[in-house]
Order: structure tokens, then C-alpha cells, then sequence
């Protein structure tokens, strides 16, 4: 059986861009159960071919899955259904405003900020062309005197025009351009703390760290924000409230 006889009205949904719509029906398949755990999906170029899509919408579809933990990609195997992950819906923060909420004072000390072209991987997941200027910031992240994360932000250079130099919250300064995030996709996950990430971070190198990456969207779906922060893991937690079906 061939995609298109799975989603075959994936280009008649709500209008957005192209990716986002296969990725919605792709998504609805797997949710549904109709695509099961384990299922290899075809090469982008056939997938492309049998939907009638390019490669580039296909390749910006199967990403975005791949980064909800709905789809998993293995070099030189393919491309296949890791099933439904639980995710859990929680307030959508900055790093100041989260600290703030745990009642501690957030700082931060610059490392790098770059303004200039995106890098291609930066250019395919923000949806722009490869002409596309973006800031890339690079932070370490303080909960009073102590370092939390070392964090990376790329941010599309029009959502920060006329927003004036950031020493706080990033949010707060995309809110007055009138572009803050108002959904996200964010996974967290087990690392070890490399030698340059130790040493900014106050901890021995090889200590446990958590790893949580956030792609951020406006309303209309656009991508506004790509983070990448490595935590401490004995200085950060995540706590989360769970409850039964009804």
C-alpha cells in the first residue's frame, strides 16, 4: 500500500504551508494507528513522487514527526513509525520567566551573538530561504550565582527588529516585536556533560546533564525559534503533575 492511499487528501486541508499539512495527515495516520509502530515508510524521492509533492516538503514533513518522537530515522536503514510518544502540555516560558515561577533570579552571561546568514540545517527548519539572516545567541544561564545551562538560541533576524539589545528574557523581547512563540515541541533528553559544557557550567565532565530542545511557532505556523540548552542535571529538575483517565 502506497502513502497516497493512506492521505490522499493530505493537500486539502486547512491552508498553511505544504509541510505542514503532510505532516498533519501523516500524524493523524500514526495517532490513528493506521501507520503502526515499526512501519517503514518509503524513500523521501518515492514518497515524493507518489504524493505528488518535492522532496523538500516531504524531507520538512518527516522532520518535524522525527522531532515529536512520532517518527524515528536510522542512517542507512530508513525512515519508520516510532508510535505515539505521552506528551505533556505545560505553560510555554522563557528561562527568566520559568526561574521567576520557581523564585529565583535568572541572569545570564553572553558567550557568542551572531547575526548574519543561517546556517542550511538552521534555514530548513525555520522554513526561510538559504539567504535567510537570523541571530544565533549563545548563553550561559544563571539561577542566582549558580549556572544552569548553557543555552543556544536562532531566532529569524525580522522577529527581533526594533526590539533593542537583550539582557533578559528573549520572550519578552520577541513580545514587543510582536512575535513570542505561542506554541512549542520541546524533547528532553539524558546527555553527558562534554569538557567545554563542564567547565561552563561549574560541573566534572561526563556528569549527567539533560539536553532540551524547543522549536517554537507563531500562529499562522510559521517556526520563530530554534533552542538548543544542556542542563545540569544536578542543579535542574522537571516536575510534572500526571492523573488517571477518567
Amino acid at each position: 500500500m502506497q502513502l497516497s492511499d493512506i492521505i490522499s487528501a493530505w493537500n486539502t486541508g486547512p491552508r498553511g504551508p505544504k509541510y505542514q499539512r503532510l505532516s498533519a495527515a501523516l500524524r493523524d495516520a500514526i495517532q490513528q494507528g493506521i501507520l503502526p509502530a515499526g512501519a517503514a515508510l518509503p524513500p523521501e524521492r518515492e514518497i515524493a513522487q507518489d504524493l505528488g509533492a518535492s522532496r523538500v516538503t516531504v524531507r520538512r514533513a518527516l522532520d518535524d514527526l522525527a522531532l515529536e518522537s512520532l517518527l524515528i530515522r536510522r542512517a542507512g536503514a530508513g525512515t519508520f513509525v516510532k508510535g505515539q510518544t505521552p506528551q505533556t502540555k505545560a505553560p510555554l516560558l522563557s528561562f527568566s520567566e520559568e526561574m521567576a515561577r520557581r523564585g529565583q533570579q535568572a541572569r545570564s552571561e553572553w558567550i557568542d551573538r551572531f547575526e548574519g546568514l543561517a546556517a542550511p540545517e538552521e534555514s530548513l527548519q525555520l522554513g526561510g530561504s538559504i539567504r535567510e539572516r537570523i541571530y544565533r545567541l549563545t548563553r550561559i544561564r544563571y539561577a542566582g550565582r549558580t549556572p544552569m545551562a548553557v543555552e543556544t538560541n536562532v531566532i529569524p533576524a525580522y522577529a527581533l527588529r526594533g526590539a533593542g539589545p537583550i539582557e533578559g528574557s528573549l520572550y519578552q523581547a520577541l513580545e514587543k516585536t510582536g512575535h513570542r512563540p505561542v506554541r512549542a515541541i520541546q524533547n528532553v533528553k539524558a546527555v553527558l556533560l562534554d569538557t567545554e559544557q563542564a567547565a561552563r557550567l561549574g560541573a566534572q565532565e561526563g556528569s549527567a546533564g539533560l539536553m532540551i530542545e524547543r522549536r517554537g511557532f507563531l500562529a499562522d505556523g510559521r517556526t520563530i525559534e530554534l533552542t538548543q540548552a544542556v542542563y545540569r542535571g544536578d542543579a535542574y529538575d522537571i516536575i510534572m503533575e500526571m492523573r488517571g483517565q477518567a
